[in-house]
């Protein structure tokens, strides 16, 4: 049975969300600021995947955790089916975690080796409701239906799973709440190929029954052009485009972008790309660049691009980028 969605349902708003970290330098020294995540505004919608690429150190995982409400925000607010989550009670804020829960990266870290699987997807449910045990049996067998797993795997260890078994037993814990939100750090990146297809299908089909919303972690922009409704682009802790997938891959605006789809391999044997190499290194987010923080990089930059940052502009009806030279039509 499909949940019924509307359309316009905003379930996850962030305005500004910002999160910097103190590192100590010595002990007479003053502690250096890591700003891994800066001004990143955003909505996500039920029934839709917004996803969120870049170069490792972007910002992409700091993200993750301040949506999911493992950290907080150093600035900004995130609010959840339009409540902030800051300046709630202990009561109310546990609610609101349960409505965003998260999938890790790595199915064979992120399931304990000592509980059996019948545990590992009880566990919230012992935790958050008065289920009793008959009950937290019935929902975990239930779940493992959905995401295809067997009832004899109840009582087995994670061990005893391949790789995409165990994301999809990971996935089955993150529904075990019913949330309306979830978090998809990185989903397939460790498994096969073909394994892939499959965790992808199922996440869909998942979307479509329950009505989840999908934030989309990646660096796989082959995976992002195939699960996303949206993106954004993000470099050294800032997005730098946002908008609709069809627009973004169809005709990308941000330097940045462009570099990234050029690096994206094709199955167009007709269609050729030109790579777009990029100079220099990504810059240390201890010690960003003055102005636009890819000016270093950029084969547009001019005078303008070293002095001052540019947020993010509207150059057309539905996507924002953040940069001088778009801006200007220099690109």
């Amino acid at each position: 049975m499909t949940v019924p969605v509307k359309p316009a349902e905003v379930v996850l708003a962030a305005e500004g969300l910002a999160r910097h970290y103190e590192l100590s330098r010595g002990l007479f020294a003053k502690p250096a600021i890591v700003r891994a995540l800066a001004e990143a505004s955003f909505e996500l919608k039920a029934g839709r995947t917004l996803a969120v690429v870049g170069e490792s150190g972007c910002g992409k995982s700091t993200l993750a955790r301040v949506v999911t409400m493992i950290e907080e925000p150093t600035a900004g607010r995130l609010l959840v089916d339009g409540r902030a989550v800051d300046g709630r009670s202990a009561a109310d804020a546990r609610h609101l975690r349960q409505s965003v829960q998260i999938v890790f990266q790595d199915p064979y870290g992120s399931l304990n080796p000592r509980q059996t699987i019948g545990a590992i997807l009880e566990e919230p449910l012992y935790v958050n409701t008065r289920d009793d045990a008959a009950t937290r049996r019935a929902k975990a067998q239930a779940m493992m239906r959905r995401v295809g797993l067997r009832p004899e795997h109840y009582d087995r260890y994670p061990h005893m799973f391949s790789g995409g078994q165990r994301q999809r037993i990971a996935i089955a814990r993150a529904l075990m709440l019913n949330p309306k939100i979830l978090v998809l750090d990185e989903p397939v990146s460790a498994l096969d190929v073909s394994i892939q297809a499959q965790v992808l299908n199922l996440l869909m089909d998942l979307q479509e029954e329950m009505g989840l919303a999908y934030l989309f972690i990646s660096h796989d922009l082959s995976v992002v052009r195939h699960i996303a409704d949206d993106v954004m682009v993000m470099y050294l802790g800032r997005p730098v485009e946002y908008g609709p997938r069809e627009r973004i891959f169809a005709d990308p605006q941000h330097p940045y972008t462009r570099a990234l789809l050029s690096a994206t391999p094709t199955t167009d044997a007709g269609g050729k790309k030109e790579r777009i190499r990029l100079k220099g290194e990504l810059p240390s987010p201890l010690r960003p660049p003055t102005g636009c923080a890819f000016h270093p990089r950029c084969p547009f930059a001019y005078e303008p691009c070293p002095v001052n940052r540019p947020d993010l502009a509207v150059p057309g009806s539905d996507l924002l980028v953040a940069c001088h030279a778009v801006r200007e039509g220099r690109i």
